[in-house]
């Protein structure tokens, strides 16, 4: 009886610590998936403003919203096109190694970016505007480039693939136009190859086979009674 007790105290000790472990793997999901939520528009509202001050204003507010404007979106192609890429073609693996390093320093140039937006010194910021579109320039070049590289390469796999599929299709429907041969035709090229390994198979000798009987013996002389018995001179 203790011993059934002690098994079902485990079973429920084990029952509650998978529900417990299964509920909070669900709320960090849930939360995770909050979270990008919340990422994602946030990210939606801050492009939106920067595309608005972008057109609406001028001067130097003007082009610091565009530079930020051109980075982000650059970049966020650039991230989804090797993510993307990546599911299927591990060599991009190492592309985006190199994307990582390259958005230190885009996260970086955008955060000085949306400083200076505050800046009151619109003089100052001014002056500085040659050097930042410069490195905004390099880090947009440099992301283009891995962008339009990864989509270089799936695109090509895709011409490489279809073209080898074209071939075989080709091949199969040549094999299906060729009705000339009937299956007739088929049935006499078999038979003449084994009429032919027939042909050149060694003979065995025959086994001989005894002469068959007589379909008549000769029927023995009958002695009727009145015939006379043969004399002892006449045998032999």
């Amino acid at each position: 009886m203790e011993a059934a007790l002690i098994i079902f105290a485990l079973m429920l000790l084990t029952v509650v610590g998978l529900g417990a472990y299964l509920t909070v793997k669900a709320v960090g999901a849930a939360k995770r998936g909050v979270e990008r939520t919340v990422a994602q528009a946030r990210r939606s509202v801050e492009d939106t403003t920067l595309r608005a001050k972008s057109f609406g204003q001028v001067g130097v507010a003007g082009a610091l919203a565009q530079l930020r404007l051109d980075l982000r979106t650059s970049m966020r192609a650039t991230q989804q096109a090797l993510a993307e890429g990546a599911q299927t073609d591990a060599s991009l693996r190492e592309s985006l190694g190199l994307f990582e390093r390259l958005s230190t320093h885009g996260h970086e140039l955008d955060g000085e970016l949306k400083r200076l937006e505050q800046e009151p010194d619109r003089q100052r910021t001014a002056e500085l505007l040659p050097d930042l579109r410069e490195r905004a320039a390099k880090i947009i070049q440099a992301a283009d480039s891995l962008r339009w590289a990864a989509r270089d390469r799936a695109r090509r796999f895709a011409e490489d693939e279809i073209s080898l599929l074209s071939e075989q299709i080709e091949m199969e429907s040549g094999a299906l136009r060729d009705w000339s041969r009937e299956p007739v035709d088929d049935l006499a090229a078999a038979a003449a190859e084994w009429d032919a390994a027939q042909a050149a198979a060694p003979n065995p000798t025959p086994t001989p086979t005894p002469p068959p009987a007589a379909l008549n013996p000769p029927t023995p002389t009958m002695q009727y009674p009145w015939q006379k018995a043969p004399r002892p001179e006449s045998a032999g």
